[in-house]
């Protein structure tokens, strides 16, 4: 069976460019964006649960932009004001240029690497002497994290935000061909939205190994699979997939 229509658990690209809409043209088909989970800060008080103090450290890691948003909304409402010896560490430039939201970048010292953790480590290890504080979620993996380590990085993760579902009750039924899921928090929330699902000829889709895992411990049927060698990126994969079976 063809697949004519797709949903897509993320919020829908800025970018008028993103290959998502070429897919749309090249296939005929429709895809609408939903993001079935969201991100929710912690209030200062839950945070001084976990008994970690700002000013106790010389540098932060940044993975994300929520990493950044919350960090300094809770320095923000602990009125702590970040000094200007203090380092930043992004994961890539976009990251390291969205802090300017709330510093003054060229006043800062900033670093950024280009993709990810993984790539950073080099650079964290230039800075030895720093102590590092990393703001996560709550469902943040930890496997990079050993990376830092195992290259005995001085560091501490702070859980500043969480990931909840959606409310997804006002969309009825789930209407579509196939579904495609960035997170297992995604298929919780699927389940959470709709107790009753049944998967039944509807495809689903999942990019990276603990999504695909989460689809499958759910006892759903995984369709397809990404990142692969030939498929880095999701869109990519649907294009595989798409070109395969709606031709």
């Amino acid at each position: 069976m063809k697949v004519k229509k797709i949903l897509i658990s993320q919020p829908q690209p800025e970018n008028e460019k993103s290959p998502y809409f070429d897919l749309v043209s090249q296939f005929d088909v429709e895809i609408d964006f939903k993001p079935f989970i969201r991100v929710q800060g912690l209030t200062a008080s839950e945070f001084r649960k976990q008994k970690i103090y700002f000013k106790d450290y010389t540098a932060v890691i940044f993975t994300s932009k929520s990493s950044v948003d919350h960090f300094f909304r809770l320095c923000s409402e602990m009125r702590y004001t970040p000094p200007e010896s203090l380092k930043y560490f992004c994961v890539t430039e976009v990251i390291a240029l969205y802090t300017q939201k709330y510093i003054v970048y060229r006043k800062r010292k900033i670093f950024f690497g280009t993709r990810d953790l993984v790539e950073l480590v080099d650079l964290l290890k230039k800075h030895s002497g720093e102590k590092f504080l990393i703001p996560v979620s709550d469902v943040c993996k930890n496997e990079k994290h050993q990376l830092l380590e195992d290259n005995k990085i001085n560091y501490k993760k702070a859980v500043i935000f969480k990931t909840v579902p959606n409310n997804l009750s006002k969309m009825g039924e789930l209407d579509y061909d196939m579904l495609v899921f960035f997170s297992p928090e995604g298929i919780k929330s699927l389940f959470k939205n709709f107790p009753a699902f049944q998967q039944n000829s509807i495809k689903i889709g999942a990019f990276g190994n603990s999504t695909s895992q989460a689809v499958l411990d759910a006892g759903l049927r995984l369709d397809l699979q990404a990142p692969l060698p030939e498929a880095p990126s999701m869109a990519k994969a649907l294009e595989l997939y798409l070109s395969k079976g709606n031709i």
